[in-house]
C-alpha cells in the first residue's frame, strides 16, 4: 500500500481514479477545490485536500508526506488552449513545474501523468502509434502536454524523480462534464437529453479510440506497483470508431434519433487517431474492455440518474 495524492481528485479521470486506487488497497489523498462542496469519488476513507492547483503553497503542502503523486489536473481543454494559448503556458505549464519542484523537495518517490494520446502524435497517415512514435503534436493543448512530459525527462534526469506519463486516447464515462465541451459522447448526449441537434464537425469520418472511463482507470491502476519498464504507456482500446460509428450507437442506445448538423472541422482537429497498446499488453495483459454500446449506456443512464456506470 502506498500514500498516493491525486491532484485534479475532484475532476472526470481523477475522481474514477481515486475509486480505483482505494480499490486497489492505497491510502489516497484527494487534493482538488471541490467546487461547491461537491465530491465526485465515492470511495471512503479518503482525506480530502481543499487547494488550488495554481498556488504553490498549498501544493507544499498537499505533497508532504507522500510517496506518489498523480497529476491528473489540467486548467484548460483543447478548445481553450487554442483560444489563449498562452494561458495554457502560463497555469498548465508553469504551475507542473512548481508541482515537481514541490515533488523533490518533499522526496515523492514517483509522479504519474495524465498526457494525451488523442492528439499528441498529430497527423501521421499510414504510422503505427506506438509509444516510440514520433509525437507531432498540431494544436496548444497537447504541445503543453507534450512539453510536461519533457520537464519530467528533466526531472528524472536532474533530480531521480521517477516518473511515468500515460497518453490516453479519448476516454469518455459517467461524471464527464458535457459544459467543458471536452468529450463529444457525453457533449452528443447532453444535447440529446436537452432535444437539441448534434453538432458533428467534419463528415463524420473523424475517428478516434474511444475507452471507457472505468477501463482506463483500471489500465493505470495495474502500473502502480508495478516496476514500469517503460517512461511512457499508451492507454486505449486499439480500436477506432468514427462520429458516424458512435452516432449509430446513440441511437441504438437511447432509441432516440437524432437531429445532426454538419459543420467544418478546426484546421487543428485531426481525422484519425488510434493508439498502439502492444507497450501494455505485454506487461499487464489485454484488458477486458467495456464495448462502446455498454459504456455509452452507462453514460447515457447515470446523466438520467441511474447508478454511476458499470462499476
Amino acid at each position: 500500500m502506498a500514500k498516493c495524492l491525486v491532484v485534479g481528485a475532484n475532476g472526470f479521470l481523477g475522481s474514477h481514479l481515486v475509486d480505483e486506487l482505494v480499490r486497489l488497497g492505497h491510502e489516497v489523498t484527494a487534493f482538488d477545490r471541490f467546487s461547491m462542496g461537491r465530491v465526485s469519488f465515492t470511495a471512503v476513507g479518503v482525506t480530502r485536500r481543499l487547494g488550488d492547483f495554481l498556488n504553490t503553497g498549498d501544493l507544499v503542502d498537499a505533497v508532504k508526506g507522500q510517496e506518489f503523486v498523480f497529476h491528473f489536473v489540467s486548467t484548460t481543454t483543447p478548445a481553450s488552449a487554442e483560444n489563449d494559448p498562452t494561458m495554457d503556458i502560463r497555469t498548465n505549464l508553469a504551475s507542473t513545474v512548481e508541482l515537481l519542484q514541490c515533488c523533490v523537495q518533499a522526496g515523492v518517490t514517483k509522479v504519474f501523468f495524465a498526457s494525451t494520446g488523442g492528439a499528441v502524435y498529430g497527423d501521421q497517415p499510414g504510422v503505427e502509434l506506438t509509444e516510440t512514435a514520433l509525437p507531432l503534436p498540431v494544436s496548444p493543448y497537447a504541445i503543453g502536454k507534450l512539453a510536461i512530459e519533457g520537464y519530467l525527462r528533466y526531472f528524472e534526469r536532474k533530480h531521480g524523480l521517477q516518473s511515468v506519463t500515460f497518453r490516453i486516447s479519448n476516454p469518455y464515462g459517467p461524471r464527464q462534464h458535457p459544459n467543458k465541451k471536452q468529450g463529444v459522447i457525453p457533449i452528443f448526449l447532453h444535447r440529446l437529453a436537452q432535444e437539441l441537434p448534434l453538432v458533428v464537425l467534419g463528415d463524420g469520418s473523424m475517428v478516434r479510440d474511444y475507452l471507457y472511463v472505468g477501463d482506463a482507470v483500471r489500465m493505470i491502476g495495474q502500473t502502480v506497483d508495478a516496476g514500469n519498464a517503460y517512461p511512457v504507456y499508451n492507454i486505449g482500446r486499439g480500436l477506432g470508431a468514427s462520429l458516424a460509428d458512435v452516432l449509430g450507437v446513440i441511437e441504438r442506445v437511447t432509441g432516440i434519433i437524432p437531429e445532426v448538423q454538419m459543420q467544418p472541422a478546426p484546421s487543428t482537429y485531426l481525422n484519425h487517431i488510434v493508439l498502439k497498446t502492444d507497450r501494455y499488453q505485454r506487461e499487464f495483459g489485454y484488458p477486458d474492455f467495456v464495448s462502446l454500446d455498454e459504456g455509452v449506456a452507462a453514460t447515457w443512464n447515470q446523466m438520467n440518474g441511474a447508478r454511476d456506470g458499470l462499476g
